[in-house]
């Protein structure tokens, strides 16, 4: 198990967390960033500045049973298709059973932006978001080592 941030777009705050947890368990962070970005992990992974250059390589080294972060609806459904959690930077855990409507919404917003309208950017984020990404990465952690337990 491995924990993969999306570390293009990541606030510095969630990749803190991220280090931190994942030292606590055990659990290698490995970031995917593009060469713009100096991002420090144990396992960097510098990439160009294509558009999907980062969602290809992290979905490319997602295995079942990682935990990814990405606020990016398309990089969440294809690692979820993989067997991975996965989890937005404000603590919301992606699920397989909601990711179609997600992506439904995604299609309309992006209509909507093309035909000149304008729709509403993420808000500011708070030290609640912070508080709220930790509690659910150690949870989806404990619940990912009870599984380990139970299966061997």
């Amino acid at each position: 198990m491995k924990i993969i941030v999306d570390a293009d777009a990541c606030p510095k705050s969630v990749l803190r967390v991220s280090m931190k947890i994942g030292h606590q368990y055990g659990i290698q962070v490995w970031t995917v960033a593009s060469f713009h970005h100096n991002i420090q992990s144990d396992h960097p992974i510098v990439v160009g500045d294509d558009p999907q250059e980062a969602d290809i390589t992290v979905s490319n080294k997602t295995e079942g049973g990682d935990i990814v972060i990405t606020q990016d609806w398309g990089l969440a459904a294809v690692v979820l298709g993989k067997g991975a959690r996965c989890l937005s930077p404000i603590g919301r855990e992606f699920r397989s059973e909601k990711i179609e409507f997600l992506l439904e919404e995604r299609e309309i917003k992006s209509r909507l932006r093309r035909s000149g309208e304008r729709t509403k950017g993420p808000r500011k984020r708070t030290l609640a978001d912070d508080r709220r990404f930790e509690a659910c990465l150690v949870k989806i952690l404990l619940e990912s080592s009870d599984a380990m337990r139970t299966d061997g």
